[in-house]
């Protein structure tokens, strides 16, 4: 039965993830910041761990109690929305902490494991790491800092036979839209230079909502994915995952810029 350990199972993609690996017969390991949302998870038979993926010494502790690891999913994360400037350093950091040094702290500490199985490292991407939009522009970095560093991984594990899958979901219907506006809310000021574009602000923020695929179907997905005898280095799942990606590499980029301009309210003088 093999181990899988995913991160970020409170809702949306790492519940949906967990439950799908555990009906396909791995012994799932899944954590959770929030302690009611670890208790859920017990009590639907996971082996469940509160786990801030910031936090090293919770990391450790919990590498030290796993029976051996054959598949971590590095799913926790969240999209911090509004203008770069406004969410400014503070906001950046924060976005990179989780989203980034997190898959990099996670694996680390779990490479031991991985090494003697020659596991496989699943990291939750997304297609805004490809396209870039406004308003999501720190969320966007961390996904495309998500792409660079599992193209780097995937060469460096290579020679221990530990493999490295990318992710990238499209639209897929989880909370990820509800949080990310009260992301956004928290950025949002009447002092901001761009208060005037608040609707606009908020529309991005709920955009991965944009007809989503469920977060059922992109489980099964990835799962098929995941045990096919020799893994893709990089799956799309969701609505808008090839779409996206198409747009980024085919339409002039001063094109694309002027089309996102105009969506977001950016084409004339504030």
């Amino acid at each position: 039965m093999p181990v899988t350990l995913i991160t970020g199972c409170s809702s949306g993609i790492g519940l949906a993830l967990a439950r799908a690996f555990r009906q396909a017969g791995h012994n799932v390991w899944a954590t959770a910041r929030r302690p009611a949302d670890v208790e859920r998870l017990a009590g639907e038979g996971f082996h469940a761990r509160q786990l801030d993926v910031n936090d090293e010494p919770a990391v450790a502790a919990l590498a030290a109690e796993l029976p051996g690891l054959d598949i971590l999913i590095n799913n926790a994360g969240y999209g911090a929305m509004g203008p770069l400037l406004d969410g400014g350093v503070a906001g950046m950091r924060q976005q990179f902490e989780t989203n980034v040094f997190a898959i990099v702290g996670v694996t680390r500490a779990l490479f031991p494991l991985l090494r003697a199985s020659r596991g496989l490292v699943v990291n939750i991407g997304s297609v805004s790491g490809v396209l870039t939009t406004p308003f999501a522009g720190a969320y966007c970095a961390s996904k495309a800092a998500v792409h660079g560093l599992s193209d780097a991984l995937r060469m460096e594990l290579a020679p221990f036979g530990v493999r490295v899958m990318e992710v990238q979901p499209g639209a897929i219907d989880t909370q990820f839209a509800s949080n990310a506006s009260r992301e956004a809310e928290q950025v949002i000021a009447e002092g901001s230079p761009w208060w005037p574009l608040q609707a606009q602000i908020r529309a991005r923020a709920t955009a991965s909502q944009d007809r989503p695929t469920s977060a059922v179907v992109f489980a099964d997905r990835l799962l098929a994915a995941v045990e096919k005898p020799v893994p893709a280095r990089l799956v799309r799942i969701g609505n808008g995952s090839r779409a996206l990606p198409w747009l980024e590499r085919w339409v002039p980029k001063g094109l694309l810029e002027g089309i996102l301009k105009r969506k977001f309210g950016l084409h004339r003088d504030l």
